[in-house]
């Protein structure tokens, strides 16, 4: 089995200072942000920054399908007021360029909320219309849609808010989507056990399509099943539990795409990514 297992790593000091810091856990897979995920506006990416990012990855034997960036926490795809939704697509472009000036092919977004002021299907179209205005923009970047826990008014935390925002993507060669084990689990499709794991992905393939899974965030949850919030816990310390992750780690279905880490303490992630390992007979 080809099992990718990183984690969300530190991109301060700048970006070709991530392959190292992923390098150092014992990942063979990473996330970061390509700017600071609370600002609308950065900074163009250096040259002699992207050169020695790609020289890293090719050091430490990274390739664009082991590495996810994640866009700005500021972007709203489905934004119902004219004027943050055009900020947000510019800046979900600029994060698009971003990625395909670094050589890479995935940009994890949260998909997006209505805030109470339009309805989940217009909100979910607004999504499905950023995502193609930005794929004509930029070339060979694939928008890696995340569900969400369902905090608030926002939307992808049903299977269904998911297909219907891919059925509006012209070019379905280029959207895919992540999946949030904590996430999952508080939107109250549950993974505390193998069976149940294999009934929640059964449901996902049925609704979505397991072709769509291009990564997947490992976070155990603080919230119980179906409580609607995002708390991410370290692995086996949540309400989900191990299990969960030694199904992941022990299917094909999960081989070969990102599998990120954003448990609560960095301090351990190189033991939990031992233990991910151990449960896939990976050395």
């Amino acid at each position: 089995m080809k099992k990718f297992i990183g984690a969300h790593v530190s991109a301060a000091g700048g970006v070709d200072l991530v392959p190292q810091r992923a390098h150092e856990i014992g990942a063979n897979a990473f996330a970061l942000f390509t700017k600071n995920q609370r600002q609308w506006v950065a900074k163009p990416l250096a040259q002699e920054t992207i050169e020695r990012f790609k020289s890293e990855c090719e050091k430490y034997n990274y390739r664009p399908e082991q590495i996810l960036p994640h866009d700005s926490y500021l972007i709203n795809l489905g934004a119902p007021e004219a004027e943050k939704l055009e900020k947000s697509r510019n800046a979900f472009i600029d994060e698009m360029e971003r990625c395909h000036q670094l050589g890479l092919t995935l940009l994890n977004f949260h998909p997006g909320s209505h805030l109470k002021k339009i309805s989940e299907d217009e909100c979910l179209a607004l999504i499905s219309e950023s995502i193609n205005i930005a794929h004509q923009r930029v070339p060979d970047v694939i928008a890696v849609i995340e569900n969400t826990a369902g905090q608030g008014s926002n939307l992808g935390w049903k299977f269904e808010h998911l297909a219907q925002i891919i059925e509006g993507v012209e070019d379905k060669s280029r959207v895919g989507v992540c999946i949030d084990t904590c996430h999952t689990f508080a939107a109250g499709y549950d993974l505390s056990t193998q069976a149940a794991c294999a009934q929640t992905f059964s449901e996902f393939d049925r609704i979505v399509g397991m072709h769509y899974l291009r990564a997947m965030h490992l976070n155990d949850s603080k919230i119980e099943l179906g409580g609607r919030v995002d708390r991410h816990h370290s692995l086996g310390q949540g309400h989900i539990g191990w299990e969960c992750f030694q199904y992941i780690m022990t299917h094909s279905e999960f081989d070969s795409i990102p599998l990120i880490l954003e448990t609560i303490e960095p301090s351990i992630w190189s033991d939990e990514i031992q233990q991910l390992r151990r449960f896939a007979l990976i050395d």
